[in-house]
Formats: C-alpha cells, sequence, structure tokens
C-alpha cells in the first residue's frame, strides 16, 4: 500500500506546482494587461520641429566612415558634402522652385558645405584643400558651379569676391522625376563625379585627384 500512497502523494504535489505557475503566469499577463496602451506622442517637440528638408552628408570614398571604423582606412577621405535635402512635394523644380540664371544654393538651410581633403583638379583648375560652399547658377542647358569662401552660413548670400572659382558644366533630362535632392559621388578612373539630380535634371561635375 505504501507505494501506493507514494505515487499519489507525488502527483499531488506536482499538479498543485503546475497549478502555482499557472496562476502566476496569469498574474503576470493580467499585470501586463492593465498598463496602459503605448501611444505616439503628438505634442510639439519643445526642441524644434521636426525639418522637412533632412540634412545629409556623403564621402568619396562612398564608403569612408566604415571603413575607419573597421580600421581599414589608410588614409583621410578627398571629399565630403554637407546638405540638406529638399523635395518637391507636388511642385516642379522650374516652376514653382527655381528660376534660370538665379544663384541656389544646391540644397536648403545652411549653405551646402564641401570638403576637399587633398588638393584637386575640376577643369584644369587646381583647387586647395579646405572647406567651400557649394552653389550653381542654374541655365537651361548648362549650370554653373561655384565654389565659394563664406562658409557657416544660413542660406545663401552670394558674395563674388569670395569665389574660389566657377564650373560650367551641362544638364539633362532624365525620364523619371526624383522626389528629393540628391548628391552623391560615383568613383571614376581618375577620381570622381559629383552628380546632382532632382525632378528631371541631373548634372555631373568631373573632379581628379
Amino acid at each position: 500500500m505504501r507505494p501506493y500512497f507514494l505515487v499519489l502523494l507525488i502527483a499531488f504535489l506536482t499538479l498543485s506546482c503546475n497549478n502555482g505557475d499557472k496562476k502566476s503566469s496569469a498574474n503576470d499577463v493580467n499585470k501586463t494587461d492593465s498598463l496602459p496602451p503605448i501611444k505616439p506622442d503628438n505634442s510639439l517637440n519643445p526642441f524644434g520641429p521636426t525639418d522637412i528638408s533632412p540634412m545629409d552628408m556623403i564621402y568619396f570614398p562612398v564608403d569612408y566612415p566604415q571603413l575607419k571604423m573597421g580600421k581599414t582606412a589608410t588614409k583621410p577621405p578627398n571629399l565630403r558634402v554637407i546638405y540638406s535635402r529638399p523635395h518637391l512635394g507636388g511642385r516642379r523644380l522650374f516652376q514653382n522652385l527655381l528660376k534660370y540664371n538665379e544663384p541656389w544654393r544646391l540644397g536648403a538651410n545652411e549653405a551646402t558645405e564641401i570638403t576637399f581633403y587633398n588638393t584637386a583638379t575640376i577643369q584644369s583648375k587646381k583647387i586647395k584643400a579646405g572647406r567651400y560652399i557649394l552653389y550653381c547658377i542654374p541655365e537651361k542647358d548648362n549650370w554653373t558651379i561655384v565654389l565659394n569662401n563664406n562658409i557657416d552660413s544660413w542660406g545663401l548670400h552670394p558674395d563674388a569676391s569670395l569665389d574660389i572659382a566657377r564650373f560650367q558644366i551641362p544638364v539633362t533630362t532624365k525620364t523619371s522625376s526624383l522626389e528629393y535632392f540628391t548628391m552623391y559621388f560615383k568613383a571614376t578612373n581618375t577620381g570622381t563625379n559629383l552628380i546632382m539630380a532632382w525632378d528631371y535634371f541631373e548634372t555631373v561635375l568631373p573632379i581628379s585627384f
């Protein structure tokens, strides 16, 4: 008889433990369910509103930050551009936003900035290492790209006396429209192309090292 009662005792203890775990789990669930639901806070940011033209930063080589963090970068980058990216929002570039023959900052907010970490050559002109603002004067068939010394400025206040160099480059019309103004580097045999594109328009500035 004793083995029989021993089996019953073990079964009773096991069942009691399981019920206790279930009760504990149920209580935990109930506690979780009793918490208020997470809701997005749509109140105004007390530190300033979200910018509709996000700032971007591009390097050449394009993966330089990753190479640096991976400790495989053996030298500084050649170029860096910091700019903000306006978008069309249902508008057309030269109907609602820009005008031909009027300077444009090649972005939004602060003046677009380009840093040359080494001496470079653009259209046979030597550009010394340094920080410059970058802007353009768009025309129907060509854009004039300008390097200028008026760094750390908001918007664009062109002062020709501070121009470092000007370069005229052709503009092409693409088959599809690009919503956000975009700048990026594309490697070439002699250096890189700085490509600038928005709406149906694209222009390329070759840079050699």
